[in-house]
């Protein structure tokens, strides 16, 4: 936000050193960008460049910079003067009377309050040099008296107006709506667009005259033959003007003050000011009366303060008076007052960011001095405890680095191209942001694996081209709002891994989580994995995510191009939340041997290990303690349609050691169930 200094001092009595100034406005939450000179036709100035929070849009105008400066240095604000009060004035006062245009608004979503006022008999021209040079001083150009009037208004009030052309107005009338499809639209900097579905716009009786709140159009611009202004003071959904603003990329000084709020208090009151400036740069009478079309804008609802929790949040001593004192400088008027609490009521320009007792103590802070805090105060402080979420990350980032992964950060947008290939819960609708400004790239993505794959050919073509990459963060489905189901969170790498040695580190993983669900392995088929290379992981049956080897036809062609194989995963990490154990488990080192025994079965090539393995396992008995996959063999050896396993099979009794008889029973036991439940044959 530029701000002139010259134009600052005609609203409030500013210290004489500069940087002082600009210093205290720093340290109540106006940071300076810097400070330039000005060398204008009609006298020097220095402009001055605050960075302005989205939370207070009303320092977007030299009225609320002037305000911050008046409370802290304990100042009078000058207010600027409205109809009646500027010099000249043939208006002659503030206007009574009905209103003479229809304003209807069609859409209270978009718009709840809308006015609207004439002026007759302007005469349309240059502007005084001093008001070029106040315009060039904040980086604006001038265009005619009427539209420098309603710059200057703005830039002064931090509301946007805007003129319109009144005999332009087709059926002499204003209709604030939604725009249909593809409805055509001129823009003042000479652009067509064609508005999508819902944007919303100011019309006429026949077609949109404006965006609301972000350019009107060239249908109805003031011109050298314009005699009668329509002036527009209005109040626009920062969400819809946002959405408009980036979908046409159209981001101007109007949208950007929408987008932050304006005081809707204040409307009348500014839409007189802008009069007075039309009036006294463009001449003309303002008609008697002003048509306002929505809900006047309501009180703010007042907020409570504990004056104990001042300093109890601080570290330094306020007393209540002070407390007091300084938000009702700050324009919050006292509700209630007791000894030891308060309520305020919000003014009109902080009633979209003041809404609970913390945001009254940040503002006595910032007035106060956060200069005061003290280096050494002692600020109560309780013992957080952290949450099972950020512990299982935790565990995730130490084991996958621990292995030599790295983690990534990537983009939550991706193309449909690349969403649609990575799609294995089915997700039946991608979501799209219209008004990314990413054109090709606007889909919110269902998998962290097209970010991951990217990264991974960014890394080979770096010359780092076995980079094994693992990303926690959201994904994005269609779902009802606040579902859980809408946003899962989820863990996914690329790598250069085998399936084996990856379904390893997850099963470390695990180990470490110190859960003891069952963790199965089920083949599944869905790009962009290859053929017969994947798996559904399940946790106790439960879907868990994805495990397999990436189809290279795919991954080598556009937009991948990776030059190399990769293993791919994706998890839900919601299942480890809820399994997982931190307290470490122990229980006595076993005291007698194992005895492992390796069994050797054929079976059908569409017959799964595990299976055979859960047959293994329910029928091994108590002295059977692992079933694991030893080997696996296709050949000319075994008839067409068959495949041969090997079951390494692990005993141990924790009270003795066992004899061969007892483990060829237990063997027996297993053999007999693989055989009936499977299929299988023990290969001699």
């Amino acid at each position: 936000m530029l701000v002139s200094r010259n134009w600052l001092s005609e609203l409030v009595d500013l210290p004489s050193d500069l940087d002082a100034l600009t210093d205290r406005l720093t340290m109540s939450g106006l940071n300076l960008e810097g400070v330039e000179g000005f060398a204008g036709e009609t006298g020097d100035d220095a402009v001055i460049d605050l960075e302005v929070t989205s939370n207070r849009g009303d320092c977007l105008g030299h009225v609320g910079v002037a305000r911050e400066i008046a409370v802290l240095y304990g100042e009078e604000l000058k207010a600027p003067p409205l109809v009646g009060e500027h010099r000249p004035s043939p208006a002659g006062g503030a206007p009574q009377g009905e209103p003479t245009i229809p304003v209807e608004i069609a859409a209270p979503d978009l718009c709840p309050i809308y006015s609207a006022r004439i002026i007759r008999g302007v005469k349309v021209g240059e502007s005084p040099q001093w008001v070029k040079d106040r315009l060039a001083a904040l980086g604006q150009r001038s265009v005619n008296n009427v539209a420098d009037a309603t710059n200057l208004a703005m830039l002064e009030t931090g509301q946007p107006f805007h003129a319109f052309d009144l005999k332009k107005l087709r059926g002499g009338r204003i209709v604030v709506r939604l725009a249909e499809q593809g409805e055509a639209f001129t823009a003042l900097d000479g652009k067509s667009y064609e508005l999508p579905a819902g944007t919303g716009v100011i019309a006429d009786a026949e077609s949109p005259v404006a965006v609301a709140g972000v350019m009107g159009s060239e249908d109805s611009e003031i011109g050298d033959d314009t005699v009668d202004v329509l002036l527009e003071a209005a109040d626009f959904s920062p969400r819809m003007v946002r959405d408009a603003a980036r979908h046409l990329n159209l981001l101007t000084a109007a949208s950007h003050r929408f987008e932050r709020g304006v005081d809707v208090s204040a409307l009348d009151a500014h839409s007189r000011r802008c009069a007075a400036l039309i009036i006294e740069l463009a001449g003309g009478t303002l008609d008697p009366g002003v048509t306002v079309a929505g809900s006047p804008p309501t009180e703010p609802d007042p907020v409570p303060l504990r004056f104990a929790r001042v300093p109890a949040l601080l570290g330094m001593e306020v007393t209540a008076e002070e407390s007091e004192s300084i938000l009702n400088r700050l324009g919050f008027e006292t509700v209630e007052r007791t000894a030891d609490s308060a309520t305020f009521r919000p003014p009109g320009w902080r009633r979209r960011d003041v809404t609970r007792e913390a945001d009254l103590i940040e503002e006595i802070a910032r007035i106060h001095g956060y200069e005061q805090v003290p280096d050494d105060a002692v600020i109560p402080t309780a013992v957080a405890v952290t949450p099972t979420r950020d512990r299982v990350a935790d565990v995730i980032r130490e084991t996958l680095v621990a292995y030599g992964a790295f983690e990534a950060y990537t983009l939550t947008f991706t193309s449909e191209q690349e969403a649609n290939l990575f799609r294995p819960d089915g997700a039946s609708q991608l979501l799209t942001v219209e008004h990314s400004s990413r054109k090709r790239e606007n889909v919110l993505r269902p998998s962290l694996l097209p970010g991951l794959v990217k990264a991974r050919r960014e890394n080979e073509r770096k010359g780092n081209p076995d980079a094994a990459l693992f990303e926690l963060a959201r994904t994005y489905l269609a779902a009802d709002p606040g579902d859980p189901a809408a946003e899962p969170s989820r863990f996914g790498f690329v790598c250069g891994w085998g399936f084996f040695e990856a379904k390893g580190v997850l099963e470390t993983l695990l180990a470490r989580l110190g859960v003891t669900a069952e963790l199965t392995a089920e083949p599944c088929e869905y790009a962009p994995f290859a053929a017969g290379r994947a798996a559904e992981l399940k946790l106790n049956g439960e879907r868990w995510g994805w495990l397999g080897e990436g189809d290279e036809k795919i991954l080598s062609a556009n937009p991948w191009n990776l030059r190399g194989s990769v293993t791919l995963c994706e998890l839900n990490l919601a299942p480890l939340e809820a399994l997982c154990e931190f307290v470490p488990q122990v229980s006595p080192p076993p005291q007698f041997p194992t005895v492992e025994r390796d069994l050797n079965f054929v079976l059908d090539e569409a017959t799964e290990w595990a299976s055979l393995a859960g047959a293994a396992r329910a029928s091994g008995g108590s002295l059977l303690t692992d079933v694991a996959f030893a080997d696996q063999y296709r050949g000319d050896k075994l008839p067409a349609g068959k495949k041969s396993y090997v079951a390494r099979l692990t005993f141990r009794s924790p009270d003795r050691t066992l004899t061969g008889e007892e483990v060829d029973a237990a063997v027996n036991d297993v053999v007999k169930a693989v055989t009936n439940e499977t299929g299988a044959e023990l290969r001699e």
